[in-house]
């Protein structure tokens, strides 16, 4: 990003035209993000709760007593010798994506405390977990090759709102002639540029997967040589796929057979061909395993073989080896035996959950950062009766009151991007990033890392890491051998040594460099139907017979956003798509107000029926503040705390519901 400035005031912010994976391009709610660090409603003092929680009754208090507040409780809590710290739990996420501002000084002063340890599992752990035990790291394409592809398979991504550099590329490869493919339930937006969009049932990727597979056993399409030198345990998938016809694909999927056979030919034939894959479809029961399958499928055909060729779900891993963790985060402060681990995908069972000596202490005090889990986490009508909770004190680190901080005992106010220093990895392309302050802090805002310092102080922490500056801690993020702190500073961003075409000859990152298909304690890749549906719940399935998936609004990113009007605006009001041959036998119209409802809750909102629901699947676009909703939830009033096969992640889209008129 390149941000101009005059004095304090924010002119302009544009993509930098230098950066190769940028050029110059800014999704439209980051090309807002002056709207939204100028908000007439930013948080600019820290609060105090001073009426029943939730009344939204507060008071404005000096750093000094917020602090004093928060430090007196957790030491109440942690008691002598901080034996009852684990009762603390930290929840924080995506908020920012820095290093700095992210889990460094938080992470040193969690791991100090020896607070409960928190399970980030809410948006991607199923299928980088996946990943991993397929090529042995969180590991793909460059983005740039993209450009290069003859055909690119778009599978569970809505690029042109969640991916627009890779778009950008892959724009450019339609226009030199490639084919595009999108495989999503929705018709999205960037299905509507794609040549074709293959609209399967939710939860059945991995199905499909196994269909392509069982075509190449059928009718050719493997690189036998490549399979032979650098894929692991082939004929245990093969006994796998083997059943796998295009009819029974077909049905499972909702699909025909001839998509089938045709997606199976193109990407056969078609040199280079990828797969740009991303984590919509592994938030379901067999995510993992649907990743796992996926992921085998360029090995399978030799893809990797071209520039342009293979797949990628996340580059992360290319920065394992650079990034120095074990300092930044400090793991050696904590107590042993190691505190519990607490998933944040099932925070709402969690805040419920009595002392037991199988869980622990009751959780007595929540610190949230870089997140806003009543509105993100799933089952939120659990999440919610959990912070209501009278005994459980909550601190919220924010830019805005939002849901979560709305149920705070104490609100503490953040810097955003534009006004502290950062450096990030990045998971879509591989070039590390400097965040250079182009702002004073609004207000009394402060960095993450400067609260965390001042609450460590407090607390009587008088290890050297913790007066350790946003400089020194940027200058331990990168370990120098792999980035220069200096040449990140001078230049804005470092391209990692990555080969160009990185399995062109296996070497992928596993003990033996080869793919792995049978993964020590997964087993071989299988396809897992959701937990929710007419195969594994049939009865359920009779009493709410529509699946919903419930992907982010185009101007939204999860609950970021939300409150920047000139977006909200083009959004108008929570929306549910749903197909007319799913609205005309239930009496609802487009623009009626319905309810979709289950047995975890009911959510109110505006119906559109459209062609972007596919028959038996209604989109429930989120993820809307609950207090901006009709009735006062969001889509994830429905959503359930299950888990996924790996990586323990949220189910978001297993979910069975069904819809009337309000």
């Amino acid at each position: 990003m390149r941000i101009t400035v005059q004095g304090e005031r924010i002119v302009r912010i544009q993509g930098d035209p230098d950066h190769p994976p940028t050029h110059g391009a800014l999704c439209t709610k980051v090309s807002r993000y002056a709207e939204r660090t100028d908000h007439p409603e930013r948080l600019l003092r820290p609060r105090r709760r001073v009426g029943p929680k939730g009344s939204g009754q507060w008071q404005d208090i000096s750093w000094d007593e917020a602090l004093d507040t928060v430090a007196a409780r957790l030491k109440a809590i942690a008691g002598p010798g901080g034996a009852g710290a684990q009762a603390i739990v930290p929840y924080s996420y995506a908020g920012t994506m820095g290093l700095i501002q992210g889990e460094s000084m938080a992470a040193r002063f969690f791991h100090r405390l020896g607070a409960s340890r928190l399970d980030r599992t809410i948006c991607a752990s199923a299928g980088g977990e996946a990943l991993a035990a397929t090529y042995g790291h969180k590991l793909g394409m460059h983005l740039e090759d993209f450009a290069h592809s003859r055909l690119i398979v778009i599978w569970g991504s809505n690029s042109i709102a969640s991916n627009l550099h890779f778009w950008t590329f892959a724009q450019a490869a339609k226009r030199a002639g490639a084919r595009l493919v999108c495989i999503d339930p929705r018709r999205t937006e960037t299905a509507d540029k794609c040549h074709q969009h293959i609209a399967l049932m939710p939860g059945t990727d991995g199905a499909l997967a196994l269909g392509l597979m069982h075509q190449w056993l059928m009718h050719g399409g493997l690189d036998t040589d490549y399979i032979e030198r650098h894929v692991n345990g082939w004929p245990a998938l093969r006994d796998k796929a083997l059943p796998w016809t295009a009819e029974r694909t077909a049905e499972t999927c909702g699909i025909t057979p001839r998509e089938v056979q045709a997606l199976a030919r193109e990407l056969a034939d078609t040199h280079p061909a990828a797969i740009r894959l991303n984590y919509g479809m592994q938030r379901v029961a067999g995510g993992g395993n649907a990743v796992r399958l996926i992921a085998l499928l360029p090995c399978l055909t030799g893809a990797w073989r071209h520039r342009g060729g293979g797949l990628l779900l996340s580059a992360s891993g290319w920065f394992a080896p650079a990034v120095d963790s074990a300092t930044l985060e400090r793991p050696d402060l904590m107590p042993q035996p190691l505190p519990r681990i607490i998933n944040m995908s099932a925070i709402g069972d969690a805040l419920l959950q009595p002392a037991s000596a199988a869980f622990g202490p009751a959780i007595q005090a929540l610190i949230v950062y870089n997140s806003n889990p009543l509105a993100v986490a799933p089952d939120s009508r659990r999440v919610a009766a959990g912070f209501a909770r009278d005994d459980l004190f909550t601190v919220v680190l924010e830019h805005f009151m939002t849901d979560t901080a709305d149920w705070a005992d104490v609100v503490l106010p953040a810097t955003t991007q534009l006004e502290h220093l950062d450096v990030h990895r990045s998971y879509g392309h591989t070039y590390a990033l400097i965040n250079e302050a182009s702002l004073s802090p609004r207000g009394e805002s402060l960095p993450n890392t400067e609260i965390f310092r001042r609450l460590a102080a407090r607390l009587g922490f008088d290890e050297p890491c913790f007066g350790d500056s946003d400089e020194q801690l940027a200058r331990q993020a990168f370990k120098p051998e792999w980035v220069s702190f200096d040449a990140l500073r001078q230049a804005g961003w470092v391209k990692l040594p990555v080969p160009e075409r990185p399995f062109a000859d296996g070497g992928f990152a596993t003990a033996d460099g080869k793919v792995c298909v049978d993964a020590p304690g997964l087993g071989v890749p299988d396809h897992i139907p959701n937990h929710e549906s007419a195969v594994t719940t049939p009865a359920l399935a009779q009493r709410y017979p529509l699946a919903m998936i419930s992907p982010p609004a185009r101007n939204f990113l999860n609950s970021s956003f939300v409150n920047v009007m000139s977006l909200r605006s083009i959004e108008g009001e929570p929306l549910l798509e749903m197909h007319s041959g799913d609205a005309l036998p239930r009496g609802l119209a487009d623009g009626d107000v319905v309810e979709v409802f289950n047995d975890r809750g009911v959510y109110r909102c505006r119906l559109a029926v459209s062609a972007r629901a596919r028959p038996g699947v209604v989109n429930g676009l989120g993820i809307w503040w609950r207090k901006l909703g009709l009735n006062g939830t969001n889509v994830n009033e429905l959503t359930s705390q299950a888990l996924t096969d790996i990586g323990r992640a949220a189910t978001f889209y297993d979910c069975l519901v069904e819809v009337r008129a309000a």
